[in-house]
């Protein structure tokens, strides 16, 4: 086996990773997609913890904005992530990857209720554990619910898979020219204001020394590259 930089991670996918055409909705083609891409990394013997988002579902601050109270607008929101979490799990039980949904608001009929220490069994007797629902808490994200969970299990580094391959000055999309980080300290992601994670989760990492990767998920061999501690994407520390 290759020699490792990262034992154990925390991999923060986007409900989009699910989506079908359009960006909306579980696509369970999408979801296997992502299945084998954990499968690959599974197999350097890396303990995977996931934590994913709802946003294919439902974003809690798209339901304030028309005009929903924001508490039960980001609670469906928390919901829409168990959905995609028991859709990654049905992905993974296809390509014979172990794992185990828990979730922050308990539903013991469907998953584990959130418990640090039994995550971290399942994590070291090679089970993929999918963290849904969030905080359980309104009014925070599911970047910070991924850095908060990375922190409780003693990730060694935060993954944010995304749909682009790194941190940039500039939406990319929009500016083919914008200037492309390899490196940025905490402060300066800060500053910068990084569309691509939330301030919230970006001060917790940084009080807790737990560095950032954000990678592009659908590039080949991404997250196994940063296991292996490659130079690749953008390395916040």
């Amino acid at each position: 086996m290759p020699e490792l930089k990262y034992h154990r991670i925390l991999l923060k996918l986007g409900g989009e990773a699910l989506a079908g055409k359009g960006g909306f909705g579980i696509e369970p083609e999408a979801a296997r997609r992502v299945a084998n891409v954990i499968k690959s990394v599974s197999a350097l013997k890396v303990q995977i913890a996931i934590l994913i988002g709802g946003g294919n579902v439902w974003r809690g601050k798209d339901g304030e904005a028309l005009g929903m109270d924001r508490v039960p607008a980001d609670h469906i929101g928390m919901l829409a992530t168990v959905m995609n979490a028991l859709a990654l799990q049905d992905a993974l039980n296809h390509v014979e990857v172990p794992s185990r949904v828990q979730t922050a608001i308990e539903m013991r009929a469907v998953a584990e209720p959130y418990i640090r220490g039994r995550a971290v069994r399942h994590l070291e007797k090679g089970r993929v554990v999918i963290f849904g629902a969030g905080t359980g808490n309104p009014y925070f994200t599911t970047d910070t619910a991924g850095a908060l969970r990375a922190n409780e299990i003693n990730a060694e580094v935060f993954i944010k898979a995304t749909k682009v391959d790194a941190i940039y000055a500039e939406d990319p999309r929009t500016n083919p020219d914008a200037q492309k980080f390899e490196k940025l300290g905490y402060m300066d992601a800060l500053n910068l204001r990084v569309g691509v994670m939330d301030v919230t989760a970006i001060s917790l990492c940084m009080e807790n020394h737990l560095p950032i990767v954000v990678v592009d998920l659908w590039q080949p061999g991404s997250v196994e590259r940063v296991v292996r501690g490659e130079n690749i994407g953008t390395l916040v520390c």
